[in-house]
């Protein structure tokens, strides 16, 4: 790019360049409108000179003439046709090409050729008719030749050659053209106008930035994004990705390599509420969400011109490291306990065969180890047959191990079937949910029964939806208290760990999708049922209502 061009301001190359364009433009449709015209023009002369060589061809009179070789009585008929037709000349000759009529009389009995060169032989040796554009000595014309044929015997006994002057379509061509020219002129002189408007426009737009300038607040921009901790996405009122850093791509876990700008937000995250931003024109801040299985603190803000909302930011984060890191531990802790549940059992249960072994009572310590044995196998056959999943059986095996610790029984449902667990179900945050429930199943059977108390559990993933039901012998809940359950912090144990636990599985269902809900026995119990949908649902109010 010239340096002169460059030092101009954006306004004056604007003006400039879509002036060019529109003078180009303009320059190459009047030319093709020119050029078609004059095309158009010359081939409808022509059909029309073939046309009258034909009709003329066909008369009787003229084959009459030309087969007597009456020169006197074809000119005259020749002349009179032509101005019938407006023609400039009508010639006719013999099967030798040689003239029996023209309008110059001393031109009769010379040979066609010497006007033209065209000895006519398309039509007097093929028998074609045809189009030829030639100058002659009555000036530059479209001539239309047709053989003569003897109706007899079908033979090419002649020929006519009908002429139209040139000079009138040269005359319309630049009637026309002048009409065009100024056209022309007209469009240009617009286009510089409309492009002055445009520029001028285009100018307060962008704030009356020239292009290096916007340039460098992109550059400065973009920095400050990359700079950004938290992950940011933009979308535009079609809900299309405009803008995002590298941050958001590592938060949301995905390939390094991703390119974001122009994917709809919707296949990259299935589970956001930007679209609703979009149509609701509210802020949120400091949310507590889950995208891509992973909990988030998220801020939207739209964006506005004027009145109309044209786009949405949102900005991310993951919660905290000391809150990663307290989960981690409390998964910790209950494998932990779970696998000291299962130390103190079994510890016990050696400590009392080898006492019986001691005292000579083979046959009892025989016995119990083989209820043991038969117990847990028993158990396991079970899980391997129902609950294919090693993380949920796993989960199952360690809450009926600590069931036995705690003196009370976790009797699964022998008709249980929970094979079809979707793959993007996560694991972890399904038996957390689950291990809470039947938690607080225990404790409340422990309270209110002591040693000795059942809880039951049946499962089944027929259907739609993957359903638990964990029954326990407790205390029941009121009726006034099945609503505030699952809120946080409300429980019926002074701890609030109860309070707690319920307030996470109802999170948890609420982010895949899906129910909780309870209900009393009688005389006491309580029955706790947990829906999760087979396919996830984003949306907690899309929820289905089971009771």
């Amino acid at each position: 790019m010239p340096f002169a061009y460059r030092k101009l301001k954006l306004k004056t190359r604007m003006i400039l360049v879509l002036g060019l364009v529109s003078a180009l433009q303009t320059g190459l449709i009047g030319g093709f409108a020119g050029y078609y015209l004059s095309e158009s023009l010359y081939d409808e002369i022509g059909q029309r000179a073939l046309m009258v060589s034909k009709t003329v061809a066909a008369m009787p009179a003229v084959i009459e003439g030309v087969r007597e070789r009456d020169s006197r009585a074809l000119t005259t008929l020749a002349d009179r046709l032509a101005e019938t037709n407006e023609a400039l000349f009508i010639v006719i000759g013999d099967h030798n090409a040689i003239r029996l009529a023209h309008p110059d009389p001393t031109r009769i009995g010379h040979s066609m050729a010497d006007d033209d060169g065209d000895r006519g032989t398309l039509a007097l040796e093929q028998g074609q008719a045809y189009v030829a554009r030639a100058q002659g000595s009555l000036g530059e014309s479209m001539r239309g030749k047709s053989p003569i044929v003897d109706p007899a015997n079908g033979e090419i006994i002649g020929i006519v050659s009908v002429g139209y002057s040139l000079e009138q379509v040269f005359s319309v061509i630049r009637r026309y053209n002048l009409v065009l020219y100024t056209v022309m002129g007209l469009m240009l002189v617009g286009s510089v106008l409309a492009a002055m408007v445009i520029a001028g426009r285009f100018k307060r737009a962008i704030f009356g930035l020239e292009p290096e300038e916007i340039a460098g607040l992109f550059q400065e921009r973009d920095a400050t994004l990359q700079s950004v901790r938290e992950g940011i996405i933009a979308i535009n009122r079609d809900g299309i990705i405009t803008t995002f850093n590298r941050t958001a791509i590592k938060t949301l876990g995905l390939d390094p390599d991703t390119r974001l700008a122009g994917q709809p937000i919707g296949d990259i995250l299935p589970d956001n509420n930007l679209m609703a931003a979009l149509e609701t024109g509210e802020s949120a801040f400091d949310q507590e969400v889950w995208l891509k299985g992973r909990q988030m603190i998220v801020n939207r803000l739209p964006v506005r011109q004027g009145d109309e909302i044209i786009g949405v930011v949102a900005s991310f984060r993951l919660r905290d490291e000391l809150d990663q890191v307290s989960r981690q531990l409390t998964r910790i802790q209950q494998y932990a306990d779970t696998l000291r549940s299962q130390t103190h059992e079994y510890s016990n249960k050696l400590h009392t065969i080898a006492g019986l072994i001691q005292i000579g009572a083979n046959d009892e310590a025989l016995a119990l180890i083989g209820s043991e044995v038969s117990d847990h196998q028993a158990l396991i056959h079970l899980l391997l047959e129902a609950v294919p999943d090693p993380v949920l059986a796993g989960c199952l095996l360690g809450k009926y191990n600590r069931a036995r610790e705690m003196g009370l029984r976790l009797v699964i449902d022998p008709d249980s079937q929970m094979a079809d667990v979707p793959d993007s179900l996560p694991r972890d945050q399904l038996v957390s949910a689950l291990g809470n429930l039947i938690d607080n199943a225990l404790e409340a059977t422990r309270q209110h029964r002591g040693e000795g108390g059942i809880v039951h559990l049946s499962m089944t993933d027929l259907g739609h939806d993957l359903i638990f039901e964990v029954e326990d012998q407790g205390p029941g809940v009121p009726a006034d208290q099945q609503d505030r359950i699952f809120e946080r912090g409300v429980s019926g144990k002074g701890d609030g760990d109860r309070g707690i636990g319920l307030y996470l599985v109802r999170q948890f269902v609420d982010r895949w999708g899906g129910s909780v809900t309870v209900e009393s026995l009688q005389p006491s119990g309580s029955r706790f049922t947990l829906y999760l949908s087979k396919v996830p649902e984003s949306d907690p109010n899309r929820r289905m209502q089971r009771g």
